[in-house]
C-alpha cells in the first residue's frame, strides 16, 4: 500500500473516500449489479453509485438484510434507484437462477461489480462440493460474469457507453499457496490453510480479470475488466478470526481504512472517466498498482479460465 496521504497519477490517495473520487461524475442512465451489497464495501459502493445516478441492483444472499440497507439508503437519498435480488455465489444453481431472472427483467447492464466474498473460513465445501472460498470468491463470480456478458455486450453496443467489470481482489493474493493455484488440490482438506486458501481465491480474481480483459480486447468489445485491492478494512470478512478482529478493533483507527475509504477504489474503477479504456489492470488506493508475478502470468490466467469453465459448464 502507498503511504496513506500519497497521491498517484489519478490525484487521489488512500485517504480519498468513495464520494470524493466520484464527485462531479454523472452516472445517470447506467445500470449496475453489486454483489455482496448488504454490508461493508458493497453497501457503501451501492450508496455512492446510487448517489451518482446509477440504477443499482443489490445482489445479496439475505434479501431481508438487503431491503433494510436499501431502505436506509433511500432515507438519505429518496431519488436513489435501487433494487434487491437474491444471489448466493457459493451455489451455481443460485447464480444461474439470478442470471435467468435478470435476463427476464429486460434491464440493461453497464457495470458489474464482483464484490462479495468470504475470508479465511474453516474448511468447508459448497453445495456443489467445491472448497468454499474458491467457490464463493472466484467460481461464483466467474459463472455470473459469463452468464451476464451477452447483456453487457448488447448494452455497450446500444448505449455506445463503455461497460465495466470490476473484480474486488486483495493484496492477500500475495499469500496464496506457493504454487499459486492448487488445481489438483482444490478440495484437499488435509493440506488446507484458511489464509492461503483466501490468498488463492484473491489471486484467481486478478487472473480472471486479466484473461477476461484479453478476450474482450480480442473480440473488440467495448467492455473493460479490472481488479483491485480495496485496502485493509475492518469488515465482517474477519468473522472467522476473532483474535484478528479484536486486534483490528483496537488499532484499526490508526492503520486501517474506513469503509468509505475502502469503497473508493471500487467506485473509482467503476465510474471515473480517468479509467475509460483502461483494461486488465490491478488498482490500489485509486491508482494502477503492481500485483505479484503470479498475478501477471498470462498462461496461469488461461489455465485458470479453462479449469473454471470445466467446473461451471453443465
Amino acid at each position: 500500500m502507498w503511504p496513506f496521504g500519497w497521491k498517484g497519477a489519478s490525484g487521489f490517495s488512500a485517504r480519498s473516500t468513495a464520494e470524493e473520487v466520484t464527485h462531479g461524475v454523472d452516472g445517470t442512465g447506467l445500470t449496475a449489479i453489486v454483489t455482496g451489497a448488504s454490508s461493508g464495501i458493497g453497501q457503501e459502493t451501492t450508496r455512492v453509485l446510487a448517489l451518482r445516478g446509477v440504477h443499482v441492483i443489490m445482489a445479496v444472499r439475505n434479501t431481508d438484510s438487503g431491503n433494510q440497507v436499501r431502505g436506509a439508503i433511500l432515507k438519505g437519498n429518496p431519488e436513489a434507484k435501487i433494487d434487491v435480488m437474491k444471489l448466493d455465489l457459493s451455489s451455481m444453481a443460485s447464480v444461474r437462477n439470478f442470471a435467468s431472472e435478470y435476463k427476464s427483467s429486460g434491464l440493461p447492464l453497464n457495470l458489474l461489480v464482483n464484490n462479495a466474498g468470504i475470508m479465511a473460513s474453516p474448511f468447508m465445501l459448497s453445495s456443489d462440493n467445491i472448497e468454499l472460498q474458491f467457490a464463493t470468491n472466484h467460481l461464483g463470480h466467474f459463472l455470473l460474469t459469463n452468464l451476464l456478458l451477452d447483456i453487457m455486450k448488447t448494452t455497450a453496443q446500444e448505449s455506445n457507453r463503455e461497460g465495466r467489470i470490476v473484480i474486488v481482489s486483495s493484496e492477500g493474493h500475495r499469500f496464496a499457496y506457493w504454487e499459486g493455484i492448487r488445481f489438483d488440490k482444490i478440495n484437499d482438506e488435509s493440506s488446507y490453510n484458511s489464509l492461503q486458501a483466501y490468498g488463492q481465491s484473491k489471486l484467481c480474481n486478478i487472473l480472471h480479470a486479466k484473461e477476461l480483459s484479453r478476450q474482450l480486447k480480442e473480440q473488440g468489445v467495448n467492455i473493460t475488466a479490472n481488479s483491485l485491492h480495496p485496502g485493509s478494512i475492518m469488515t465482517n470478512l474477519l468473522r472467522y478470526h476473532s483474535v484478528i478482529n479484536k486486534i483490528g478493533n483496537l488499532v484499526g483507527k490508526y492503520v486501517l481504512k474506513s469503509i468509505p475509504q475502502g469503497a473508493s477504489t471500487t467506485c473509482y474503477v467503476a465510474l471515473h472517466p480517468q479509467v475509460e479504456g483502461v483494461n486488465g489492470e490491478y488498482f490500489m488506493d485509486n491508482n494502477v498498482a503492481n500485483p505479484s508475478s503470479q498475478a501477471k502470468d498470462g498462461n496461469l490466467a488461461k489455465k485458470l479460465w479453462e479449469f473454471s469453465f470445466s467446473l461451471t459448464d453443465p
